[in-house]
């Protein structure tokens, strides 16, 4: 690899535009491929094994499988992979298709503390080489439903386009009482942890 990577040596493997934006605003160049995978079959799979299955173990297989599809389609590239899966204790929630299922979701959450796992993972080859998975637990303040209704009428369709139904970085803030946690995290991605493992294989400059 050149000692600072052009974009085709680097490729985000997720049509994220959370994750898109936080690179490109780091100054790392790269290139977008979608992976095609079959997420919920994926975790069906390891709650079928495992119905107590770690969280984190899931956000790290989908963000693995999501790196070695793109991958196994773009050699001699890094390609990064990154999923992201919210806890609820023992139960996993999924993004919200429908204005429904997001308010749903948001009184399910409503008072309580949840995780976002945010997993990423770099392959060579097809071949993962490098993983990492980030958590940060967000408390979700005791909302009026007249704030849920005006929330859900001003978010309009962008709550179907995150897991929780909400995006912090926009009026999803007004949910909450208490985060704990890094802020690139939360937006689907840890961001210092793959920024410094790109500075240590010289793809950006140190």
């Amino acid at each position: 690899m050149p000692a600072r990577a052009s974009a085709k040596d680097i490729v985000l493997a997720s049509g994220s535009r959370a994750r898109r934006e936080m690179l490109a605003a780091a100054g790392v160049p790269f290139t977008v491929q979608a992976a095609d995978v079959d997420e919920p079959a994926i975790r069906a799979r390891m709650h079928e094994v495992d119905p107590h299955v770690d969280p984190k173990k899931v956000a790290a297989v989908l963000a693995a499988a999501k790196a070695e599809d793109v991958g196994a389609k773009q050699p001699g590239a890094l390609v990064i992979g990154a999923d992201q899966v919210l806890a609820l204790g023992d139960e996993l929630l999924s993004k919200t298709p429908s204005i429904g299922a997001a308010r749903a979701a948001l009184r399910k959450l409503r008072g309580k503390t949840h995780e976002l796992h945010s997993a990423v993972a770099f392959t060579e080859n097809g071949k993962v080489t490098w993983a990492h998975v980030a958590t940060a637990r967000l408390t979700m303040r005791e909302f009026s439903d007249a704030f849920l209704d005006d929330y859900l009428n001003r978010a309009g369709d962008r709550v179907s386009q995150t897991v929780g139904a909400y995006e912090l970085e926009g009026l999803g803030v007004q949910l909450f009482d208490r985060i704990e946690g890094d802020y690139f995290t939360i937006l689907g991605m840890p961001l210092l942890p793959v920024l410094g493992e790109l500075r240590a294989r010289g793809m950006i400059t140190q």
